[in-house]
């Protein structure tokens, strides 16, 4: 998935890491031939390259940024009281990710491209929320739940 650079710092190394919107991070080195970035060498460089898209595998792989940590959660739903907009698609807020937290029952999980997923959760079975990514949810009979979201930790 692509997901705009936000800023670059360098790691312990003296490496450069490009530190995405979605929350993750990822070096960004130029040691040809394998990667060619010379861009990445000055700040004028670096700083062309702040807003373009850079792919995101750990977006692809539904894996929450390790800085992120739960900051509020909503009430307990059943299939009756599931707010209307949980049942078609939307998306979070900028920055935030969600963990979809089943106590009973089955949910429906859709997610939209560009990820796209489609999967059943239940007990023991969470749904990762991607930041800003299109997803649904749709409860498969009698069903609790309650979304919990997450940010980065400042």
């Amino acid at each position: 998935m692509q997901r705009a650079i936000a800023s670059f710092s360098q790691d312990e190394l003296g490496d450069w890491v490009a530190h995405l919107v979605c929350g993750h991070r990822q070096h960004v080195r130029h040691k040809p031939p394998f990667w060619s970035r010379p861009w990445v060498l000055t700040p004028e460089g670096r700083a062309e390259k702040v807003g373009l898209p850079l792919d995101c595998v750990l977006c692809d792989r539904f894996e929450m940024p390790a800085s992120f940590a739960a900051y509020k959660r909503t009430a307990e739903f059943d299939e009756t009281t599931i707010p209307a907009g949980l049942l078609r698609d939307h998306t979070t807020k900028a920055g935030v990710w969600a963990v979809i937290h089943v106590l009973a029952g089955r949910l429906r999980y859709v997610v939209e491209p560009p990820l796209q997923r489609d999967e059943i959760l239940e007990p023991g079975r969470n749904g990762i929320v991607v930041a800003e990514v299109p997803h649904r949810i749709e409860p498969l009979g009698p069903v609790r739940f309650f979304v919990e979201f997450h940010r980065a930790v400042t």
